[in-house]
């Protein structure tokens, strides 16, 4: 009897919670549909390019909706077996709350694994393709994040790179290299930068050396047609320029913050979007807890476009909350691990005080 309930439970409650997803994602691809219209034309960006980017853009719209999905999913099927009477007959046959409970957490651990291994595996492989394909085909660069091009320090040099094309080729390329002491030693200038086999080979390069010998400072210019550049630099890193730090995997952030750690910058951006990596996929299970006191409240008053309602505004507030206290870690170097858990940990706190409620009635 229990078996028959349990499996009635899994299969109304995740039928739900994959129709609202269904819907949400049909409406973000919607979204992304109207705004790709503003690069049509441009270049050859054409209207397979447009649908093209907004189906390699789905899957990182299922890592964002599958929490959201679960708490509105969860929350209309508990509340078409409050109003049918189906929760109350289940508590009779024997069914507690925290059983209840527990075979629907067990629904929210499934749908934890599906977002964490959508999150790591396929949203930025997708998401890296997506922004490399509207790139080619509106003619444009990658990044530049100031007027003179990007900067990157790599140990005791500093890199300076005008232009980042889609497939890591670097274009007009300067390495500034210095001793221990921060003094000058070289400039090298490449017009071209290719990552073969491990590492970078420079093209035309124009390699400046300053020698101090006996007081005198003398400057040696030579030219390479080929040149072999060791450098920690590699173009899974320069990946932050085509995806953000939210959409990266884990692995790749971990790899981008121990290398600006070795270099002496800041990480705590990186650091924070790890951490909410890690954090995210657990808030399916914080959403099932959350909503299952909404199927004992109001059972014959509340409608399911009121527990949607409900749902979509719970939904937005936590995205909300997610982002505000990201910033707000950032801008104020909050531990990254407390600005990445404390909107969980409050709705968890919530669901949880909803359920004690609803068990001492």
């Amino acid at each position: 009897m229990m078996r028959i309930l349990h499996r009635y439970l899994w299969r109304e409650t995740t039928l739900s919670i994959l129709m609202i997803m269904f819907g949400l994602l049909a409406m973000f691809s919607f979204f992304d549909l109207i705004q790709e219209l503003e690069n049509l034309g441009h270049g050859n960006y054409t209207i397979s390019n447009m649908l093209i980017f907004v189906l390699l853009s789905i899957p990182g719209h299922v890592y964002e909706v599958t929490p959201v999905g679960v708490l509105i999913g969860m929350m209309v099927s508990l509340g078409i077996f409050g109003r049918s009477s189906e929760l109350v007959i289940m508590r009779v046959s024997g069914l507690s709350i925290p059983q209840i409970g527990y075979t629907l957490v067990k629904i929210g651990l499934l749908f934890t694994l599906i977002t964490f291994l959508v999150g790591e595996l396929i949203a930025p492989i997708s998401e890296k393709i997506a922004q490399r394909m509207r790139i080619q085909a509106t003619d444009a660069v990658v990044a530049q994040d100031f007027k003179s091009g990007l900067w990157v320090k790599d140990n005791k040099s500093f890199i300076n790179v005008d232009t980042v094309l889609p497939d890591a080729t670097l274009l007009d390329v300067n390495i500034y290299k210095f001793d221990e002491n921060f003094k000058l030693k070289t400039i090298s200038s490449a017009k071209k930068a290719d990552y073969i086999n491990g590492q970078w080979q420079l093209s035309d390069m124009i390699q400046t050396k300053l020698n101090e010998r006996d007081d005198t400072n003398r400057i040696e210019t030579i030219f390479f047609s080929k040149a072999n550049w060791q450098s920690s630099i590699r173009p899974e890193l320069l990946n932050i320029l085509l995806v953000s730090p939210e959409k990266m995997s884990a692995w790749n952030l971990y790899a981008f913050i121990e290398h600006l750690s070795k270099n002496k910058q800041k990480t705590t951006r990186y650091e924070v979007a790890l951490w909410a990596k890690l954090i995210y996929p657990i808030a399916c299970i914080v959403m099932v807890i959350l909503a299952l006191p909404f199927g004992f409240l109001q059972q014959r008053a509340s409608g399911t476009s009121t527990k949607i309602f409900i749902g979509i505004l719970l939904g937005v507030v936590y995205q909300i909350m997610n982002r505000v206290f990201s910033h707000l870690g950032v801008l104020n170097d909050w531990p990254p691990l407390m600005s990445a858990i404390t909107p969980t940990l409050l709705f968890l706190m919530a669901g949880l005080a909803l359920g004690l409620m609803i068990e001492k009635r």
